[in-house]
């Protein structure tokens, strides 16, 4: 019995589209997951194509990724339009093309993710691969390597493993058997001295005041908590808060929401039981902006001029009170 799902029509579908004189980008929402993702689709390419590169939409700033791209040696640039013009072909990793207004501009002839498909947002590409069941698109892509019998090296390896391990939060948020299959196949040939040196870096010095100010200006509502804090200086602080803040006891929910490069920015985290955040964000922000994602995490992009006069703050806690009212309304037996 294979130990992965047989994929010989899904890999000659993929290699199919790739020409020798073609120069590849690797889109991402950058993070772990997304970062190593496009290490293995990169591998994947490589000798196959001219060239391949690797650019992020987002700006990283958390020590652990920071680290992770300098230990696993991930050469990620910042999407900008004078790199995207050196390449005539694009590829996206663990994201969808709805997922970020920087998206839009391009034409996507590959495209692997595990996000939940929305009914308004159906995929059609040359090659897509969208595993919503899966709780790391790492795990997707080392089925690929499997399959195709390319062993990955200690630094992908190291990724992989540490994507999977990120995007499942050590297998505490929903997962597949894939899941566990792939992080077991990847121990084979992961580096853990750099693993470790990785994990160990969550937290700035800088960042410790906006742990402080959280605390100040945290409202808990029913089983939830939310926070807005302002101007950050980057939307990963709002990562680390809501996971933070979700090891208290009794919460259920999270949301950390903060102004950033003229956006006001949501971070949602959820224990998978209760409340599903990808449809929580969608329901609270969709028409005023870009937000989704899955029942645990979800986040929540919108630009400030859609808020208008409103204060950011008092615009999310109007949403979350009509949010609250429909629950209780639809939840009300009728007479």
């Amino acid at each position: 019995m294979a130990y992965f799902r047989n994929l010989d029509t899904q890999v000659a579908s993929l290699l199919g589209l790739l020409k020798k004189d073609q120069r590849w980008l690797i889109l991402m929402n950058a993070d772990p997951d997304a970062m190593a993702s496009a290490m293995a689709l990169k591998r994947i390419l490589a000798r196959r194509v001219t060239s391949v590169g690797l650019a992020s939409v987002n700006e990283l700033s958390r020590p652990d990724n920071l680290a992770m791209m300098r230990l696993l040696r991930i050469p990620v640039k910042k999407l900008i339009p004078t790199l995207a013009a050196q390449y005539d072909r694009f590829a996206l990793v663990d994201s969808q093309p709805h997922h970020h207004p920087d998206f839009a501009p391009f034409t996507f002839s590959i495209v692997i993710d595990h996000h939940p498909i929305l009914e308004d947002h159906q995929p059609d590409f040359p090659f897509f691969e969208i595993r919503p069941d899966y709780g790391s698109n790492s795990s997707l892509m080392t089925e690929y390597l499997y399959n195709m019998g390319l062993r990955p090296g200690k630094l992908l390896a190291t990724a992989l493993l540490y994507g999977i391990k990120t995007d499942t939060q050590s297998f505490e948020r929903p997962f597949h058997d894939v899941d566990i299959k792939a992080f077991r196949y990847l121990t084979k040939f992961y580096q853990s001295n750099l693993l470790h040196k990785i994990t160990r870096s969550e937290f700035r010095v800088e960042w410790l005041k906006y742990f402080s100010q959280t605390f100040r200006k945290m409202r808990v509502l029913g089983n939830g908590l939310t926070a807005f804090l302002g101007m950050v200086e980057s939307t990963d602080i709002l990562v680390v808060l809501a996971d933070f803040f979700m090891r208290v006891h009794g919460l259920s929910w999270v949301l950390m929401s903060g102004l950033h490069d003229n956006k006001l920015v949501v971070v949602f985290r959820g224990d998978g039981m209760r409340r599903d955040m990808g449809k929580f964000a969608q329901c609270l922000f969709g028409d005023v902006g870009s937000a989704g994602g899955h029942k645990s995490m979800a986040r929540a992009e919108i630009p400030l001029e859609n808020i208008g006069n409103q204060h950011a703050q008092q615009f999310i806690l109007e949403r979350l009170a009509k949010q609250r009212k429909r629950r209780a309304s639809s939840s009300t037996p009728s007479k």
